[in-house]
């Protein structure tokens, strides 16, 4: 199951590496008289090593986060031990220290990445880039392409989508109902202000960094990129601890100063969207620190020098050109928080489901049928979201 819906992380950023690369070096190989297998092993491979050593730390950290899959399967692992712990056993401090060894091996694991990958870089060895061109395939070749694709494409997804369409069918007027409304509207009305929160966030952290680099600023960035490395349920942990001490300081306030009734932070959809926050703040930093620096600092400079100010030059100039950032940065936090799971178990209010949730209490219950109408919503949400994506990738490329 792993393999099946996480393979589009290494996929994609090794076909978007290579994609760039110049093809002088593969060019090169078949002049020299290396065949086609050779060259993938002896030049493809090493030139793709960072790319792909970076997309299989993404896979670990993904399969460190998960608790749906584990959990369904009743496979053991560090998140289905935090939930159980907290919330079967209402052990904190074990769930505390389950949380902090998970949060060891997340480090270790960044650190053997970076060990892995050392000082080894391959870059242009000329300004006269020539991308890879896709070469047509024919004879057996062609039909033995087509039929990995098409099988790897039918169980990942066209099966499966077929079998969620067909139990929707079975269970559409039991499920489609006004509660099921209430979810979407809790899924996309949560989804749409944790999301632009990050993207404030995002613009004001990524714009400082850019006009005023310095050792500082570079940490800063590095702190703020790091949230999307820890687990889920880790950062629950971590935010519910939080906010016990903060409603202990708020409650304490009030007494001293006989407010009597007081606001409780831990039971409201404040600590959830702080946990969304802080999980996915580095989406939404990577996208818009991408878009400032294709547009460079020279706009901006230009503007301050014809007497417009910081805060002008940034909603007058710099957001402007890098809408198609903001646009993407926007979709993919959208999509990442509509289908988070193991932050929104732990940290959702009473009486609040969203339909990531829903469909995995609906799971556990063995009610898989009543589960597949959330289910398909999200991928159709997700799938328009994500043609979107592209077609503003698309646009900014032209």
């Amino acid at each position: 199951m792993f393999t099946l819906f996480l393979y589009p992380y290494i996929y994609t950023i090794t076909r978007a590496f290579l994609h760039n690369q110049s093809s002088s070096m593969i060019e090169n190989a078949r002049i020299l008289g290396r065949g086609s297998w050779d060259i993938f092993f002896t030049v493809v491979i090493p030139i793709s090593r960072v790319a792909i050593i970076g997309g299989v730390s993404l896979v670990l950290m993904e399969v460190l986060n998960d608790y749906g899959v584990v959990k369904y399967f009743g496979i053991q692992t560090f998140s289905t031990a935090i939930f159980s712990t907290w919330f079967g056993m209402r052990d904190t401090s074990s769930a505390l220290k389950l949380a902090g060894t998970l949060m060891i091996l997340v480090i270790a694991i960044l650190t053997m990445e970076r060990l892995v990958r050392g000082r080894k870089q391959f870059s242009y060895a000329t300004t006269k880039v020539k991308p890879l061109k896709p070469r047509p395939l024919n004879g057996w070749h062609r039909y033995a392409v087509l039929s990995y694709v098409s099988t790897v494409f039918g169980i990942a997804f066209a099966i499966p989508f077929i079998q969620l369409v067909a139990w929707t069918m079975l269970t559409f007027e039991q499920v489609f109902t006004a509660t099921f409304f209430r979810l979407v509207w809790n899924t996309v009305s949560v989804a749409f202000i944790a999301t632009v929160i990050i993207l404030v966030f995002a613009l004001i952290i990524a714009n400082y960094t850019r006009l005023f680099p310095s050792n500082m600023t570079r940490v800063i960035s590095k702190v703020t990129t790091l949230g999307y490395s820890i687990p889920g349920a880790a950062i629950a942990i971590a935010v519910i601890t939080l906010f016990l001490i903060l409603d202990e300081w708020v409650l304490n306030v009030a007494l001293a100063l006989n407010l009597g009734q007081t606001f409780v932070f831990r039971t409201t959809l404040i600590m959830l969207i702080f946990a969304y926050v802080i999980r996915f703040l580095a989406i939404g930093y990577n996208s818009i620190e991408s878009g400032f620096e294709k547009v460079g600092k020279s706009f901006t400079e230009a503007s301050r020098m014809l007497g417009w100010g910081t805060v002008q030059t940034f909603f007058r100039v710099d957001i402007p050109m890098i809408k198609g950032a903001i646009m993407s940065a926007f979709i993919l936090v959208f999509i990442d928080i509509m289908k988070e799971l193991p932050l929104t178990l732990f940290l959702q209010p009473f009486n609040f489901s969203t339909l990531a949730t829903q469909a995995f209490k609906y799971v556990s219950d063995e009610k898989i049928h009543e589960a597949a109408l959330a289910s398909i919503v999200i991928v159709i949400m997700s799938g328009l979201l994500i043609f979107v994506f592209h077609k503003v990738l698309d646009k900014e490329a032209d």
